[in-house]
C-alpha cells in the first residue's frame, strides 16, 4: 500500500530535474520555446497563488466578523 504522504514528497520533483538539465545542448529555438513554457508555468502559479490568497482573505474576513 502506498503512503499517502508520498505525493507530497515528490512535489516539485520535475522542477528540480529541469533546473539541473544541461542547457548547452539546446538550440536557440529550443531555448526560446523552453522560456515561453516556463513563463506560462509562472503565470499559472501566480494565478493559483492569487486564488489561494483571495480564499484565505475571504475566510479571514468571515471568521473575524
Amino acid at each position: 500500500m502506498e503512503d499517502p504522504a508520498e505525493p507530497r514528497a515528490l512535489r516539485g520533483h520535475a522542477l528540480s530535474e529541469a533546473l539541473r538539465e544541461d542547457l548547452e545542448v539546446y538550440g536557440v529555438a529550443d531555448l526560446e520555446d523552453r522560456i515561453a513554457q516556463l513563463e506560462g508555468e509562472i503565470a499559472r502559479a501566480r494565478a493559483q497563488l492569487a486564488r489561494k490568497k483571495a480564499a484565505q482573505a475571504a475566510a479571514d474576513s468571515f471568521f473575524k466578523s
